[in-house]
């Protein structure tokens, strides 16, 4: 059976996206870093739509952590494999650069870029060994395309995520593993809350930020068959902000 995982899966962006992939009948796994309880109230949420899902706590940062838990499921699992890959776990951490401790730099990276390769390097080479391969979606933001003051760690770390999700696509193409990156703008989730909406909301074209649900439907067509010939691509979903 093929597993789905998605890190970052118990708020925001990613409990919608855990709530979308079990829409097309894939076992989720939920990965969690310290919410279990978060996590769990998705699991039930599935559930009760009759869908199937597990939970997989690690910190994406940890690469003994990520090794430790994939482990373990593998070894609980002989004959699944995880073919679908939602790299989504990230922090925000802002500041200006001459104010920002170093601290915040590397914690900010060290999730969404260094989780990316920890998790992604586990799981890759068993995707490429399948006959029917893989489907990774990595999620950037339009802050790694256009860059946004305050935020010189969170632009960075987005942006090399899609530098990566480019360089990986050619590599694992003819392996049929497809990857592919989400660049959402301005959503409403617990990591935009203390944002200001109503000036931001004059910069968006839309005139609203997006919803989780927005994201996730993106995210679940590119883990879909009829993806299947989308590769390298990062797909922007910011209500005309940037383009």
């Amino acid at each position: 059976m093929k597993y789905a995982l998605v890190t970052g899966g118990s708020r925001g962006l990613g409990r919608a996206v855990c709530l979308a992939v079990a829409e097309m009948e894939i076992p989720v796994i939920i990965n969690y870093q310290s919410n279990k309880e978060a996590a769990e109230a998705v699991k039930a949420d599935i559930e009760a739509a009759g869908g199937k899902a597990e939970l997989m706590q690690f910190d994406v940062a940890d690469k003994s952590q990520v090794d430790a838990a994939i482990d373990n499921w593998e070894a609980a699992h002989p004959d699944d494999y995880i073919a679908y890959l939602v790299n989504n776990a990230g922090i925000r951490k802002d500041n200006l650069m001459f104010m920002m401790p170093e601290a915040d730099w590397h914690a900010v990276l060290n999730v969404t870029l260094n989780g990316f390769y920890n998790v992604t390097s586990h799981l890759l080479p068993k995707m490429m060994m399948r006959k029917h391969g893989g489907k990774i979606v990595n999620m950037a933001s339009l802050s790694g395309l256009k860059g946004m003051p305050g935020q010189v760690n969170y632009s960075a770390a987005k942006a090399a995520l899609i530098g990566a999700t480019k360089a990986l696509a050619q590599e694992t193409a003819a392996r049929n593993v497809t990857v592919n990156a989400v660049a959402p703008g301005f959503i409403e989730t617990d990591m935009t809350k203390d944002l200001p909406q109503d000036e931001l909301k004059k910069l968006v074209p839309m005139n609203r930020f997006g919803n989780p649900e927005e994201v996730a439907a993106l995210v679940k067509f590119l883990l879909s068959d009829a993806s299947s010939y989308i590769t390298g691509e990062c797909i922007s979903i910011n209500g005309g902000l940037y383009t």
